[in-house]
């Protein structure tokens, strides 16, 4: 399809480091683009390439992105099409060389760049010499508090270096901590030249750029109501076609599979947010503005999205190596599954001088898999998960497995484990968000054979209109007759990870559906519904313009994702888990 009149087309081809490496080059080859580009940075991701630095395999970027550049770059440089990405990581220049290398071998002539600016973990002495606690911003505990070696420190930097990587003619542009949404914002504010303080477009732009990130999640993926999609085998990825006002149409190619709906584009709205106000380093999205509307197959239009000025901080992701963790999934098969769960515990921590007080973390997880009358000898075990933690790795390592093995022949019928015997510990990090003003982040743009270019990092200005909701006319409450149902057989639902919180997003698919859902899941209703987060704060989030609701667990997944000890440390089924619940709904809407 061609572009039209007025319009980019940027095109996604990565939601995260490890995604379908043939995307880029369905993207180039599929149709028209103006823009390629692709986020493979997430929190956990940082810690992985800190490891892979260290060990001295990649220098701590992507791999993967510059194997798609060997299968398009030629391509794009023919066509013109500018490529954005912040597979740099750690390690931009890096990145940067390897493209170049790439661009050599294949003989073409691309004008390669890279952003600095996003690593301050070198700059964190200076910086706390200077007064900056870096509180924890879930916490408020201050880093110098903790006493520990921080491997990563990088803040989440904005479009305006990319921007400028642009405007000096770069093809390629390669960031590291960019945000998932900038890599997409910096395409329309380059190409229509929009200025710092508009917010409106930025905002629209925002909201696109968090619509594609996350790569088939636009066009299916990991969508509620799947088996409503004809063709998931290969989902092709998005584009957004971008308007110089800011709204955007979000589609895909021709003839690729998977759908582009209103529901799967507020699906995605939902993922990994908090509240109406969607903080980017650039700008701050009202996501209580947005419309969405369907214009026809694989077409989603989204407007009318208000802005407000950007923050005066910057969110940084830290990451500390938080000591060693070890586990061991117990199978208990069969009858008299919580005495033989209850025996297991007793005889593992009777082990210990101190028990479970041995560790500097231990949890106890008894997972009800099993049936009554099983069917197969699997449909009659429960799982009993046990995950210790501590700062000395003996203690977790040998010293746990050992004793775990050593029940085998004296402890519950049927004794054996999930996947063999335990093995060592291995290392953990935790994941410390904190803040920094923005101005002492600015950012550095070089373009490789030219020169360097410092890119202020100063917010454009912190007055701007006052935003009001859009007003939203909910219909009455349906009442009469209910019936119980899952959940999910009215509300879809996506959830994801917010450092050490979750967020789950729910989304009616009408407004008499979302009168009964904001009415009816409180954030007391939703603690009901969510046992796991017994003692946790629960905060609640209402999108009447999308009919939608979010909720975030604040402490979840522990110290982040890399620390969890839950089953999915993601978060990422926590929505389906939700629908699975059985709740007294109206016959009127299921009917």
């Amino acid at each position: 399809m061609p572009t039209p009149d007025g319009a980019i087309r940027v095109a996604n081809c990565s939601g995260f480091y490890g995604d379908r490496v043939s995307a880029a080059r369905e993207q180039v080859e599929g149709g028209e683009i103006d823009y390629l580009t692709g986020d493979w940075l997430a929190e956990l991701t940082m810690l992985i390439l800190a490891r892979t630095k260290s060990g001295g395999r990649s220098g701590g970027w992507a791999r993967t992105f510059v194997t798609q550049m060997e299968q398009v770059l030629g391509t794009c440089v023919e066509r013109g099409i500018k490529v954005i990405t912040n597979a740099g990581g750690l390690d931009p220049a890096g990145c940067a060389a390897a493209v170049a290398e790439v661009a050599e071998r294949a003989g073409v002539s691309a004008k390669i760049a890279y952003v600095l600016g996003d690593d301050l973990t070198g700059r964190l002495p200076e910086l706390m010499a200077a007064g900056h606690e870096f509180r924890n911003m879930d916490t408020g505990e201050s880093l110098a508090t903790k006493g520990v070696e921080i491997v990563t420190a990088n803040a989440y930097i904005g479009c305006w270096g990319i921007v400028e990587a642009l405007q000096q003619g770069a093809d390629v542009v390669i960031a590291g901590r960019a945000t998932d949404a900038a890599i997409v914002m910096a395409a329309p504010a380059f190409h229509f030249g929009w200025q710092r303080d508009d917010w409106d477009r930025l905002a629209g732009a925002c909201v696109a750029g968090h619509v594609i990130e996350c790569g088939a999640q636009a066009t299916g993926g990991n969508y509620s109501f799947f088996t409503e999609i004809p063709d998931l085998r290969y989902p092709g990825f998005p584009i957004a076609e971008m308007y110089p006002d800011g709204s955007s149409v979000i589609t895909k190619h021709e003839g690729t599979g998977g759908q582009v709906s209103v529901g799967t584009v507020t699906s995605q709205l939902l993922y990994e947010i908090t509240s109406e106000r969607y903080l980017n380093p650039d700008v701050t999205c009202r996501f209580d503005t947005i419309r969405v509307e369907q214009l026809g197959p694989d077409r989603v239009l989204v407007a009318d999205t208000k802005g407000e000025p950007a923050p005066p901080t910057l969110k940084v992701a830290m990451n500390y190596q938080g000591g060693y963790r070890n586990g061991f999934t117990f199978c208990l098969t069969g009858l008299d599954v919580e005495a033989k769960a209850a025996l297991i515990e007793q005889q593992l921590w009777s082990a210990f001088p101190e028990g479970k007080d041995t560790f500097d973390q231990a949890r106890v997880q008894l997972i009800r898999t099993d049936k009554g009358d099983p069917a197969s000898n699997e449909e009659a075990t429960a799982l009993l998960k046990i995950t210790v933690k501590d700062r000395d790795e003996r203690k977790v390592g040998r010293g746990f497995a050992n004793m775990a093995v050593e029940l085998a022949l004296g402890s519950i019928p049927g004794f054996y484990g999930l996947n063999g015997a335990p093995g060592p510990a291995s290392p953990y990090g935790v994941y410390w968000p904190t803040l920094i003003p923005s101005d002492l982040v600015p950012q550095e743009v070089v373009v490789l054979g030219g020169g360097r270019t410092v890119v202020d990092n100063t917010p454009a200005g912190l007055a701007g209109a006052t935003v009001e909701p859009t007003p939203v006319t909910v219909p009455p409450v349906p009442g009469g007759p209910t019936r119980r149902a899952p959940l999910g057989a009215l509300f879809g639902a996506r959830s994801g990870d917010k450092g050490g919180n979750a967020n789950v997003g729910l989304f009616a698919r009408s407004a008499e559906a979302y009168a009964w859902l904001e009415a009816n899941v409180t954030v007391e209703r939703m603690a009901q519904l969510l046992p796991d987060a017994a003692g946790l704060e629960i905060r609640r989030y209402a999108f009447p313009n999308i009919w939608s609701l979010n909720f975030v667990v604040v402490g979840l997944l522990e110290e982040g994702v890399a620390a969890s000890s839950r089953q999915d440390g993601q978060a990422k089924s926590l929505g389906e888990y939700l629908r699975a619940k059985v709740v007294d709904l109206p016959e009127s809407l299921l009917a």
